[in-house]
């Protein structure tokens, strides 16, 4: 159990959404179940989507933790996968969850809740990119963001669905992308190509 008032805040949080739903949860019962005032509740968190973004941020430290042992010597879509997966693992005893607080930001009547989701997935990316040790630049480093951003809100998607044990279902579907977006890559920078690295 983390210590820090606001990590005690989102395991609350969760715990409370895991009775009902994301939807239905209520600060006021986040902050009775802590023994803390609704203000200093809302002195760490300005919102329930607030929540969730530290929420995503957990994973997001699970994720750069995933390259371990020899890890630099994996081809890039091997990293790839275990940083991605890295990422789901860390909410897969939440999955339910996780996919209500992606789908209360992606409501049509929040905009500034789905401009918050586009910056999150963004700076997501950039973390894969970082952690799976990616180093492109210029053209080469815009579509592997592009393509990585697709291949992250589609492998969520499909995780968000997956009841398979450990995830297997997942993985084999990330596995099959990562493996033709190689594939890509390859046509689009073959080796010793003289196109923009």
């Amino acid at each position: 159990m983390s210590d820090t008032l606001a990590d005690r805040i989102v395991d609350a949080a969760v715990a409370e959404a895991t009775t009902a739903t994301w939807g239905a949860l209520r600060l006021r019962r986040v902050a009775e179940r802590l023994d803390i005032t609704l203000a200093e509740l809302g002195a760490v968190f300005r919102d329930k989507d607030a929540i969730a973004d530290a929420w995503f941020a957990r994973a997001d430290a699970a994720m750069l933790s995933a390259g371990t042992g020899d890890f630099a010597t994996l081809p890039a879509r091997e990293r790839l996968a275990r940083v991605i997966m890295g990422w789901l693992d860390a909410m897969a005893g939440h999955r339910a969850l996780t996919y209500q607080m992606l789908s209360e930001k992606l409501y049509l009547g929040h905009p500034h809740h789905n401009v918050a989701l586009v910056l999150r997935i963004s700076r997501t990316v950039q973390w894969i990119r970082e952690a799976a040790l990616l180093d492109s630049t210029g053209r080469r480093k815009q579509v592997e963001e592009i393509g990585l951003t697709a291949l992250f809100i589609a492998t969520v998607r499909r995780w968000t669905t997956d009841d398979s044990d450990g995830q297997v279902d997942t993985r084999a579907f990330l596995a099959r992308r990562l493996a033709q977006a190689d594939q890509l890559m390859a046509r689009l920078w073959p080796p010793n190509s003289r196109l923009e690295p």
